[in-house]
């Protein structure tokens, strides 16, 4: 199976070439492999670095940018038969990632394969608990429900040409696909041993919106799902005492403490308005969540 790696990027300088490096460093699959990214508008050494790396570059406008909109330009510009996700600031572990990850696509009606996530040293304490949470050291091939992550992911060519990216949501792009799938007849598989390091270096203000506009797109997938505000509090002190009882476990609580507090009350408070407050999303609204600053 030859294979399409395709990146999104936008001033992504600092992780990109140890994540490019990664990728040189993969077992090619027999038919070949391409690496394609889709730049929205970088203003630092993205570009030149992905050049550099021997990257196809395809570029969309700002004003365009959704996240499936430029995972959908990315697979149209794909000539690979799995089309592989992997984010700009996530570095794949091991020269076997890539054969790992696409391996079980179209086995068992897989269709979509994501991998495991871990964090970097650099991680907020809490999304490292949140990787473990939603990335275990198990695979799950395949697994039940549609929860993916397209951080680390591949599709099928055959599969996105009748099934493609919400280009609409914003966020959750991925869960989408995979609930639709499964409606579909097709699985989604987890692969747990091709992992992959994921940065994030957000500011506060970042984590919050993150959460507040993946909280309106799953509001289109699981309208079902409501988030009350006794819910946020429950939530919110649930997660920082469990955190903190890790953290000591991890001798880490003095260095993490508050910032467990603050992450956990981005991610609620985000999760809170986006669930309540963004039924539908005013253009001021959308410009922050999916234009690039």
């Amino acid at each position: 199976m030859d294979a399409s790696i395709i990146i999104r990027t936008y001033n992504e300088a600092t992780w990109l070439p140890a994540a490019l490096d990664a990728v040189a460093a993969q077992t090619p699959p027999p038919g070949g492999v391409e690496t394609i990214v889709v730049d929205s508008g970088s203003t630092d050494a993205t570009r030149a670095i992905a050049e550099a790396h021997g990257c196809r570059i395809v570029p969309i406008a700002k004003e365009d940018f959704s996240f499936g909109r430029s995972l959908n330009l990315g697979c149209a510009a794909a000539q690979g038969e799995a089309l592989v996700f992997l984010s700009g600031h996530c570095i794949p572990e091991g020269g076997d990632w890539l054969t790992r990850l696409i391996a079980p696509l179209g086995r068992d009606r897989i269709a979509y394969t994501y991998g495991r996530q871990v964090g970097h040293e650099r991680s907020k304490y809490s999304e490292t608990r949140l990787f473990a949470k939603y990335f275990p050291a198990a695979s799950a091939l395949p697994q039940d429900g549609f929860f993916c992550n397209n951080a680390n992911a591949a599709l099928l060519r055959s599969v996105w040409a009748e099934h493609r990216f919400d280009e609409q949501l914003t966020g959750l792009e991925d869960m989408d696909l995979a609930k639709r799938l499964l409606a579909a007849g097709a699985r989604v598989g987890y692969v747990a041993d091709a992992a992959a390091t994921h940065i994030h270096e957000e500011s506060w203000h970042k984590v919050r919106t993150r959460y507040e506009r993946e909280a309106v797109a799953l509001q289109g997938i699981m309208p079902e799902v409501q988030v009350g505000l006794g819910d946020v509090v429950r939530y919110f002190f649930s997660a920082v005492f469990l955190d903190w009882a890790q953290a000591v476990q991890d001798r880490v609580f003095w260095h993490t403490a508050g910032e467990v507090v603050l992450f956990r009350l981005m991610q609620y408070w985000g999760t809170y308005r986006g669930n309540n407050e963004h039924r539908k999303l005013s253009a001021r609204r959308r410009d922050a969540y999916f234009y690039p600053r």
